[in-house]
């Protein structure tokens, strides 16, 4: 019988390939996206010195969003995130989509943080 990997392990190996092709430096800080089931979250990590510098998700009660699993709460989300990131001066990121596919909800955010001002 042939058995499949589970599909969070699949990912997670994908986004340790993404991982080591890239990383954030002070100049270009890696925005880095997670989705759960409910949540969406995304910060902006400085890799060089292990911080993170900017972060938002769906549990922020400022997006004011009905619900926190869809399209629209991921546009928000990309636009709120690149709003906190022009506020500390950060233009220019490189996109970490976490192993995700680049369709549906993280295309959506990206396209908003693209809309908004950031730079990737």
């Amino acid at each position: 019988m042939v058995s499949k990997e589970s599909r969070s392990k699949v990912r997670n190996k994908k986004h340790l390939r993404i991982r080591n092709r890239f990383s954030g430096t002070a100049e270009r800080p890696r925005l880095a996206v997670f989705r759960s089931n409910k949540h969406m979250y995304c910060q902006i990590i400085d890799d060089t010195k292990g911080t993170t510098l900017v972060a938002a998700s769906t549990l922020d009660k400022d997006l004011g969003l009905e619900k926190t699993d869809d399209v629209e709460a991921a546009k928000a989300l990309g636009a709120a995130i690149a709003k906190k990131a022009l506020a500390a001066d950060i233009n220019e990121v490189v996109f970490d989509r976490g192993g995700f596919l680049y369709a549906g909800k993280i295309q959506a955010l990206a396209e908003a943080a693209r809309e908004a001002g950031l730079t990737f």
